[in-house]
């Protein structure tokens, strides 16, 4: 199970090595907190000096999944809105621009490694893929939280910080029930193999549902990959296969639910049909208001960025962390979506 995973990867605060810059600013904070003076991480004294030199700022690393989807933009907003408040430290974000680029993703965490960041805050697109590129930034002294996606166990990593995805699950499922009044044929569209986070959505969903016995999940082994393009043509086919007699579809992340919302209306069927996404967009908050989607189950991705380069900092301060930090999940619905906090979910604020 996942929490059971994220225990293990509980960190051991007395094994973590530093970066010799990482203890030397470190030492330096202690020393002038001694006397009295601005300690590190004061927000008010960024570029302050201290005898003529500029007082040094941690440099970590964010690297997203992806970058060109706005869940990712809105992370990077969360990271530097923490790092403006800390004061003392730079993010440096870089990622693989699709997700399912996992080859990428390892040579950003290696150049990472190379660059001497002090720290690294990673949402692994494959659960297994980056493990080893994540020993290795721990081994030569850099410590890693993980964000958005589990990854396997392993990795000492300093925490887990991200959505319980598989509650997002169990609430898509009794979302769907109630839009199908708990009855009647329904698919899951799945998204790559081997993302954590996706992979807990969908078991959430499945076994969300086995508490209403008429309803039949008709497909769940189908893909819609890493972007619109290929999930419209997947959701295409299986609408030819099961339309006739499809009361419900639930697409597990963003890119999979605007595919699903295009050819849901390419068949006309955007209303007979009802839609659960996960994940918001322009299109799929749109779709609520005009009866084409049923609900949206939402994350927070800017708390996600924030509590991440918090948690990494803490640490790197010597505070210990908790192994799972939950950022919550939330369900926006036609009923619901105008609510102040609705809408602060369904359209956070992003890096332009």
């Amino acid at each position: 199970m996942l929490f059971a995973n994220l225990l293990a990867q509980r960190p051991r605060r007395a094994s973590l090595k530093w970066s010799h810059k990482t203890a030397h600013l470190l030492m330096a904070c202690v020393g002038v907190s001694l006397f009295g003076l601005v300690g590190c991480g004061d927000s008010q004294d960024t570029g302050a000096t201290t005898g003529g030199s500029t007082e040094a700022k941690l440099r970590l690393a964010v690297i997203p999944k992806g970058t060109s989807h706005e869940f990712w933009k809105s992370v990077h907003f969360g990271a530097e809105k923490a790092a403006s408040e800390l004061g003392n430290v730079e993010i440096i974000w870089r990622g693989p621009v699709v997700e399912s680029d996992t080859g990428s993703q390892i040579e950003v965490v290696k150049s990472m490694i190379t660059s001497q960041v002090d720290g690294i805050v990673l949402a692994p697109n494959q659960k297994g893929g980056l493990v080893d590129a994540v020993n290795e930034a721990i081994g030569e002294g850099v410590p890693v939280v993980i964000f958005d996606s589990g990854l396997d166990e392993g990795p000492e990593i300093v925490s887990y910080v991200a959505t319980d995805n598989y509650r997002g699950g169990i609430l898509a499922a009794e979302e769907m029930a109630k839009a199908i009044s708990e009855e009647g044929n329904v698919i899951l569209l799945r998204y790559i193999a081997g993302s954590e986070s996706t992979e807990q959505r969908e078991q959430g969903f499945l076994d969300g549902l086995k508490k209403y016995p008429n309803i039949t999940v008709v497909s769940s082994d189908e893909r819609g990959g890493d972007n619109a393009t290929a999930s419209k043509e997947k959701v295409g086919q299986l609408l030819q296969l099961h339309g006739e007699e499809l009361k419900g579809i639930f697409a597990v992340c963003e890119p999979n639910a605007n595919g699903t919302l295009e050819a849901l209306r390419d068949a006309g069927l955007n209303e007979k049909v009802k839609f659960i996404a996960f994940d918001p967009s322009d299109a799929l908050i749109e779709a609520m208001q005009d009866g084409s989607c049923s609900g949206i189950i939402l994350q927070d991705p800017v708390q996600m960025g924030y509590q991440s380069v918090k948690t990494l900092v803490a640490a790197i301060g010597g505070a210990d962390a908790e192994a799972f930090i939950s950022t919550g999940e939330y369900v926006a619905t036609p009923g619901n979506m105008n609510d102040e906090r609705t809408q602060e979910l369904l359209k956070p604020s992003i890096v332009e």
